[in-house]
């Protein structure tokens, strides 16, 4: 199970690609498909843009965009952005400073990291775009996902 941070990122991003066009999406709408208060979306808007996954643009018609082409933007892309690089750091955390986590558990928990971001970096925005038209909640597509 993606951590919940992780999955309200993945479900913005998704959200964001299939809704951005013509105008960005607005924080407030977002959080209101979602049904979240929009404060629990901003900390996490805010990472994605500052990582360059999202754009972020003012004023009255402002709101969010991606920042390039959803099928160059991977899950993992996301994870990194909003999980922060200790994702797929070795140290098993804690206290816990003895051989036996240094030297059998902080590998294990390494080598499940790196398979678990390797099967999200296989997996795109646009990947996720198509799973969401598929099961029918992706509702209308809005047309190009990325303009220069």
């Amino acid at each position: 199970m993606a951590p919940p941070r992780l999955a309200l990122a993945l479900a913005a991003m998704v959200d964001i690609a299939l809704h951005a066009r013509p105008q960005p999406v607005s924080a407030k709408a977002l959080a209101a498909r979602h049904a979240l208060p929009p404060r629990h979306l901003e900390a996490v808007l805010q990472a994605l843009v500052h990582h360059g996954l999202l754009k972020g643009l003012r004023g009255p018609h402002g709101g969010y965009e991606l920042a390039r082409e959803r099928r160059r933007i991977s899950a993992g892309d996301v994870a990194r952005a909003v999980l922060g690089p200790g994702i797929a750091e070795s140290g098993p955390g804690g206290s816990a400073g003895s051989e036996l986590a240094g030297l059998v558990v902080a590998p294990l928990v390494a080598e499940a990291a790196a398979a678990y971001l390797a099967a999200l970096d296989a997996v795109t925005v646009e990947d996720l775009c198509g799973r969401a038209e598929v099961a029918k909640v992706a509702g209308p597509r809005a047309g190009p996902d990325f303009i220069i």
